[in-house]
């Protein structure tokens, strides 16, 4: 029996093309997706939960491409990401900590060897919990234009023995930004920060 079962997939994008602001001559456009699968381990304490971990991978990869095809198809244009779990309530925290090499190494991997580290949330909640996932550039933490959030719900899930693993993208910054701090064309790319 596989370790990973799969329920549902929510997808969630969105282009942005002005903030109350002038319009933008390229709108940023954001996503969100999550799978809610089954949690092998709600209900109990479980000693060693890693081999989830491994199992996940397939499914990092395969949200990864979903979330990249919605937001245009070029994984050259994503500038942010960001990843999050909701546990269902049958659930722990620790089950969410699951998602942070699959989901992580799953975005480095399509989106070319990003070097910033993935941002990330998670929490348990009952069905429809909201989270926000935050969002930074790909290749430098310190990029104040791409500091965002989106919100991901999955108004069914996740079930007391479910959990949500959740990635989210973004092709650009806020669409306003302007307070500052290291710009896109100055990062140097060398340790994930600048």
């Amino acid at each position: 029996m596989s370790l990973v079962d799969v329920r549902r997939i929510v997808l969630i994008s969105e282009e942005i093309f002005h903030d109350g602001g002038p319009r933008a001559a390229k709108p940023p456009r954001r996503g969100v997706i999550g799978a809610l699968v089954k949690n092998p381990y709600a209900g109990r304490y479980e000693a060693d939960i890693t081999p989830m971990m491994e199992a996940l991978k397939p499914l990092g990869l395969d949200l990864t491409r979903r979330l990249v095809d919605a937001l245009g198809g070029d994984p050259k244009a994503i500038e942010a990401y960001g990843k999050g779990a909701i546990v269902g309530s049958g659930g722990e925290l620790e089950h969410g900590a699951l998602w942070h090499v699959p989901g992580g190494y799953s975005m480095r991997e399509i989106l070319g060897n990003a070097k910033a580290i993935v941002p990330s949330t998670t929490k348990v909640g009952g069905v429809g919990a909201r989270i926000d996932i935050p969002l930074h550039h790909i290749n430098a933490a310190y990029v104040r234009s791409h500091f965002d959030a989106i919100e991901f719900c999955a108004p069914d899930g996740p079930r007391d023995n479910e959990i949500a693993f959740i990635l989210a993208m973004s092709t650009g910054g806020r669409v306003h930004a302007r307070v500052g701090g290291l710009q896109v064309h100055e990062i140097k790319g060398e340790d994930g920060l600048r």
